[in-house]
């Protein structure tokens, strides 16, 4: 029996979200805990779940917010450092009309880049039954290092093995590197979670299906699911496609985190039912949870704090 339900590795950060305009006309912005990994683990520890995360913050004011929160969730933070040189990475989230966003990152160099292959715990990643990542933890040579070795031990502890590219951009030196990491990401990984610009970026492929069959052509993942925003997300699995719709939100705030909150429940699922024999009602079972979920957060401001509940999801009236 393994300790941890999940691991993840990767970036903790202080989303500065959007939130009105002070008395004089500014905008005024919310410090919000952020980073994909994290608020995946947030939706699993939300769920029950057992999990702990591997990354670097600034010994600073946010640094210290960070793990004070990662702590006040649930998430196992022992393993999170402090970096006494390096700040602790920022993003401002610009929110468009249609809860869309914009990302602009305060990281050159930002905390989370910090974190080393020696600093990776081999203990806490063999007793993890799933192992989680992203490739923010790759954009840069010292933390990749980091993230492959993590990504070696896990395997080699025989981890289901999860992985979200999470692209941005704006944090590569080339696209071309980007790709290079996301590929390294899809021969490694059991479950791929993916969006839809990202498997169009990466493929070359518009239709997703077609993306999908380009990338099992080459890695043969065992489950791959692709989030489609407002058009739903869908499940490949051993041959077959489901897909289930999204559920809209009259009083949607943001997206920040609805993918992460995706992934989590998926994660969820996968925890509780195992990733052989799934079938097509399996599927849509996960999908339609995963799906209420990431509506959710949509009306919320930030992820890793507000992550819905078993009983939000029972509960809320646009689900009935």
């Amino acid at each position: 029996m393994k300790t941890y339900d999940v691991t993840a590795i990767g970036e903790l950060l202080i989303d500065f979200t959007e939130n009105g305009v002070s008395s004089q006309g500014n905008p005024l912005f919310e410090a919000n805990p952020g980073g994909a990994p994290c608020n995946v683990l947030a939706m699993l520890t939300k769920l029950g779940h057992k999990t702990a995360f591997i990354g670097k913050v600034g010994n600073d004011f946010f640094g210290k917010q960070l793990k004070s929160t990662l702590e006040e969730v649930g998430i196992h933070a022992d393993y999170l450092k402090m970096d006494e040189k390096v700040h602790t990475t920022l993003a401002l989230v610009h929110t468009f009309p249609d809860g869309d966003r914009d990302f602009s990152f305060y990281r050159n160099p930002g905390a989370d880049m910090m974190l080393t292959a020696e600093e990776v715990p081999e203990d806490l990643i063999q007793q993890s039954k799933i192992f989680h990542f992203g490739t923010l933890s790759m954009t840069h040579e010292g933390v990749r290092e980091a993230t492959k070795k993590a990504i070696r031990i896990a395997e080699e502890a025989g981890a289901i093995i999860s992985f979200d590219p999470n692209l941005r951009p704006p944090l590569w030196d080339s696209l071309d590197n980007a790709k290079e990491q996301v590929l390294y990401g899809l021969e490694h990984c059991d479950i791929l979670k993916i969006s839809d610009n990202e498997i169009q970026w990466l493929t070359g492929e518009k239709d997703f299906t077609d993306g999908v069959n380009w990338i099992n052509n080459r890695y043969h993942i065992p489950l791959i699911l692709v989030s489609m925003g407002k058009d739903g997300s869908r499940a490949y699995y051993k041959g077959n496609m489901v897909e289930v719709a999204a559920f809209l939100q009259k009083n949607t705030i943001e997206t920040t985190g609805a993918g992460d909150t995706f992934g989590g429940c998926t994660l969820h699922y996968v925890l509780e039912h195992g990733l052989e024999d799934l079938t097509d009602e399996d599927l849509k079972e996960m999908l339609t949870f995963a799906n209420r979920a990431a509506s959710l957060i949509t009306t919320k401001k930030g992820a890793l704090r507000v992550m819905p509940s078993k009983e939000e999801l029972i509960n809320d009236e646009n689900f009935r």
